[in-house]
């Protein structure tokens, strides 16, 4: 699929591997997703537009290339993406932050937005949405959808890991928008679980139940 990036860096692989065991603490499983999004960041912003600046080194004045254009903006979904945000800006410092806020129905499991703020101006900016699961791609879909009704155009997603299913139904609704999966897994369940999965993101970043 165009636009689709399933990572293969054996760092990634490796650091999944530790998070889906179910005895993985909350405190290292937080900096794991982090460092994770670091590993998935570098391989997604790979092509930022460059501009030579003028800068002076200590033997001669040279240009050199630094990032143009208007800064990044990291959109995390409600609330384990909020996980993945520190790997981003720690590639990229200066980048804004936006939230959305959604929640899914326990019955239908779609999604349901209680909160969008996004950076202004939303439409000159590169926008990379980040969550750690993207499962039946009901809240993917819907948090694009947000992003783009506020004006926002070159849109990124990160996702650690994925299932077909929702990977296939983003892809569908929204192929022009760049999909980063860390690992793609082998389906959803009847209750919509990501299988083998790693449990519920949020509640083991965030150590509750």
């Amino acid at each position: 699929m165009d636009n689709v990036f399933i990572m293969d860096h054996p760092l990634i692989q490796h650091k999944i591997s530790i998070l889906r065991n179910k005895e993985t603490g909350t405190n290292e499983f937080r900096k794991l997703i982090e460092e994770i999004a670091v590993l998935m960041g570098f391989e997604a912003l790979r092509d930022l537009p460059l501009e030579d600046v003028e800068v002076e080194t200590p033997i001669e004045t040279c240009k050199t290339p630094m990032i143009s254009g208007k800064k990044l903006a990291v959109v995390p979904v409600l609330r384990a993406g909020l996980g993945m945000v520190n790997g981003i800006t720690t590639l990229v410092p200066s980048a804004k932050i936006g939230h959305i806020g959604l929640y899914r129905d326990p019955v239908t499991h779609e999604p349901h937005e209680y909160y969008c703020k996004l950076p202004d101006p939303i439409d000159q900016r590169l926008i990379v949405m980040v969550d750690p699961m993207l499962a039946t791609g009901g809240s993917a879909i819907a948090a694009v959808n947000f992003i783009k009704e506020h004006g926002g155009k070159s849109i990124k997603c990160m996702f650690v890991i994925a299932a077909p299913e929702g990977l296939k139904r983003l892809h569908e609704v929204h192929p022009d928008v760049q999909i980063y999966v860390g690992h793609l897994d082998r389906e959803l369940n009847e209750r919509a679980y990501i299988c083998p999965g790693l449990g519920d993101a949020g509640d083991r970043i965030f150590g509750t139940k």
